[in-house]
């Protein structure tokens, strides 16, 4: 089958979005100005690659479970939560975020950080609840739940946010931008795929694939992220542009010039999209989610 990739990015954030709204409180529910930062944020307008990466997964496994829904948005209210965080002063200390002032800028640095906390928690309350999992078997639930802390917890996604900030101002290697990126960014997207391939009852040979795909997928998402630091404008970022160099932190461009970072980029999707032999037609849209990721302009 041909996958037109904006199309099914287009329909999958609609769902997505669809389901969050019925999981976020609205603005007028105590406490209010929690609620409200907390909508201002995850409705700013994400492209939601992490939750579609999870339904994808499971379409490639087999029939996604209504469960699908639920563990996408959960991995939704992680990335937001850290987004929310890494923003703030003592942090990235960014005043845009998706082209509008960031969480701390409306709401004050308290209930950002308060925003970003329910959030996070919430993802967790998503994966345990026995009425979104749809009858999935406890042992698959309780992977679920397993797979999103580690993907976003101190060996995960906040582990490789304390390498990022270690490594401000230093002289670093390769290896370690690897270890860090790794971390920071390819954690939570290897849980998305894992955690929606264990949704759809995946395999150990399936979820073994899936893992070395979303591996690659993770350090091409990386990549382009450097690029487009570098070679992206304000308009296209939705933020400011050339913040790493300004944090003194090296990235793929540093060390390979911007096409040679492109060039690994590539090679990373290749890698990625081999990972996927065994599967059929139905893991199209993850092949096509491999090229838009290292492709894409912000």
């Amino acid at each position: 089958m041909t996958v037109d990739i904006r199309r099914y990015l287009d329909e999958k954030r609609e769902e997505v979005d669809r389901f969050l709204e019925t999981i976020i409180p609205d603005a007028k529910t105590p406490p209010t100005t929690l609620h409200e930062g907390m909508r201002y944020s995850l409705f700013a307008g994400g492209k939601r690659v992490r939750p579609i990466l999870a339904i994808a997964a499971a379409e490639a496994v087999g029939t996604p479970s209504k469960a699908v829904l639920a563990v996408a948005s959960s991995l939704e209210l992680i990335h937001t939560y850290s987004l929310i965080h890494d923003d703030l002063p003592a942090m990235d200390n960014d005043d845009y975020r998706r082209g509008k002032l960031t969480n701390h800028k409306v709401f004050g640095e308290a209930m950002a950080i308060l925003a970003g906390d329910a959030l996070l928690t919430l993802a967790f309350e998503l994966c345990s609840r026995q009425d979104l999992m749809d009858d999935l078997a406890p042992t698959r639930q309780v992977q679920l739940i397993h797979e999103l802390a580690v993907g976003s917890g101190n060996l995960g996604m906040v582990g490789g946010q304390v390498l990022d900030i270690q490594a401000e101002n230093r002289d670093i290697d390769l290896a370690t931008l690897q270890t860090i990126h790794k971390h920071k960014t390819g954690m939570l997207i290897r849980a998305s795929v894992r955690m929606g391939a264990i949704a759809a009852s995946a395999t150990a040979a399936q979820l073994g694939q899936l893992t070395a795909y979303a591996e690659d997928v993770g350090l091409a998402f990386q990549i382009a992220d450097d690029v487009l630091n570098v070679t992206g404008t304000r308009e296209e970022l939705g933020k400011d542009a050339n913040t790493d160099a300004q944090r003194g932190k090296k990235t793929y461009p540093a060390f390979h010039g911007i096409e040679g970072a492109r060039a690994l980029a590539d090679q990373c999707v290749d890698r990625a999209i081999g990972h996927l032999r065994a599967f059929d037609a139905k893991a199209d849209p993850l092949r096509e989610l491999a090229r838009y990721i290292a492709a894409r302009k912000n």
